[in-house]
Formats: C-alpha cells, sequence, structure tokens
C-alpha cells in the first residue's frame, strides 16, 4: 500500500495536518492518492486547521493544488514551519492565514527547475514554462509578503534561505513560536538571509591556493654552448 506524505490528527477543536517529507512522492500519483482524495479529506469535516510542515520540497504543480485547496478551505489555516519549507513548501506555506516558524526552521525559495531533452524547440517550450511557472509562484509570495515581484525574482534567483526571525521581517511568515511578548523584538543579528552564490564564493575563497611553480630560465650561456656546435 501507498505511503501518504499527510497525515492527520483530529481532536474537538481543530483538525492537525502533518506535511512531512518530499511533496508528491510517486505514491502521490497512484491512483489512490491523489490530490483530488485530499481535497475530499480536507473538506470532509469544518474547523480551523494546524498544517504542521517540514519538506524539502518537490513537485511544483502538487504544491500548486495543495495551495489552492488550503486558500479554498473556509476554516482558519495555520502553517507551523517545524523544520524546513523549502521550494514547492514554502508555497504551500503562503496558503496560510498565519504562517508560525519554529525558532530553529528554515525557509528556502529558488526558480523552478525541469529536467528538459530534445531538440531547440522543445528546449524553447521549457524555458517558456519554467518562466510561466516562477510567475505563478511569485505570485504566492507576492500575496503573502507585499514585497515587489522585482525582488521576490531576484531572490528566487539567487537560491535564497532565511530564518525565522528573516521570514517575519521579510513577511514570508507572521510569527516565530515560543517566544514571549518581551523577546518579540530581536537584535539585527537574529534575522539573516543568505544566498547560495555567495555561500559558494566564501567557501571558494577559504581554499588554499596553490601558488604557480616558478619557470626556470635556460642560462644565455648554455644556449650560445649549443649555437657555436650548430654552426661547426
Amino acid at each position: 500500500m501507498s505511503r501518504k506524505f499527510w497525515n492527520w490528527l483530529k481532536n474537538d477543536k481543530e483538525r492537525t495536518l502533518f506535511l512531512d517529507g518530499y511533496i508528491a512522492e510517486d505514491s502521490w500519483f497512484d491512483d489512490d492518492i491523489t490530490p483530488k482524495q485530499f481535497k475530499n479529506e480536507l473538506n470532509a469535516e469544518d474547523g480551523d486547521v494546524v498544517v504542521m510542515l517540514n519538506s524539502p520540497g518537490g513537485d511544483v504543480f502538487a504544491a500548486s493544488q495543495i495551495y489552492t485547496m488550503l486558500k479554498e478551505y473556509p476554516g482558519h489555516i495555520t502553517v507551523k514551519i517545524e523544520g524546513l519549507a523549502a521550494s514547492a513548501a514554502s508555497v504551500i506555506a503562503m496558503a496560510a492565514d498565519e504562517v508560525h516558524m519554529s525558532p530553529v526552521a528554515m525557509m528556502m525559495i529558488h526558480n523552478p527547475a525541469t529536467v528538459i531533452c530534445g531538440e531547440i524547440s522543445d528546449l524553447q517550450s521549457g524555458i517558456a514554462m519554467l518562466s510561466e511557472v516562477k510567475e505563478s509562484i511569485i505570485n504566492a509570495y507576492e500575496q503573502k509578503t507585499g514585497l515587489s515581484r522585482t525582488k521576490i525574482s531576484h531572490m528566487m534567483d539567487a537560491e535564497s534561505w532565511f530564518n525565522a526571525w528573516k521570514a517575519v521581517e521579510l513577511g514570508f511568515a507572521d510569527k516565530v513560536l515560543y517566544t514571549t511578548e518581551e523577546h518579540l523584538t530581536e537584535p539585527p543579528s537574529a534575522a539573516y538571509l543568505f544566498d547560495k552564490m555567495t555561500v559558494t564564493n566564501a567557501l571558494v575563497k577559504k581554499l588554499p591556493h596553490k601558488k604557480p611553480e616558478p619557470e626556470t630560465a635556460t642560462p644565455l650561456s648554455y644556449l650560445e654552448k649549443r649555437l657555436s656546435l650548430l654552426k661547426h
């Protein structure tokens, strides 16, 4: 039997949905585990829903379906990011009425990717498709954060990672979990953002650089001696 990457925990006040793992594992597309079934389970009962999210991402189209299902749900949706909401998982988080992050959690956004093979027209179609997918993802980020599309696009280009405080500062999240009123204002050092290129360049700079071996020059007297032998 296929294993679902989502599961429910129910009590009298609210339902808790656990989204843990890679989105759109092979089981997601099996006949018995489909977005349609997920939607039916989501709407089987009413009341508020808490989504406990921990995922490195996955298929953006499956994530888009989940995003829309959560947006359409009439109850209050709270997403709590336990460890990681990366790539497509960050799109799902944007569907919530409130996004709460653990103080040790991370969020990552980047450009969509795919594998394309074929002739020039196939590659061009793939590039056009990825551009449109990126614009659709930006729609979710823009609606949640209020940031400009240009800034969001640059952050996606750089593959940006940020901690809970930075996510709140940028508008991707609303609250850092387990904080009291007197600790709501953190020093700037608590909020950080870094991108893949910066980290790569920083690591390259720390690598030892091998100095080029000095060239050994041939003495002029030796060359003159060889030349004199050739003349004779």
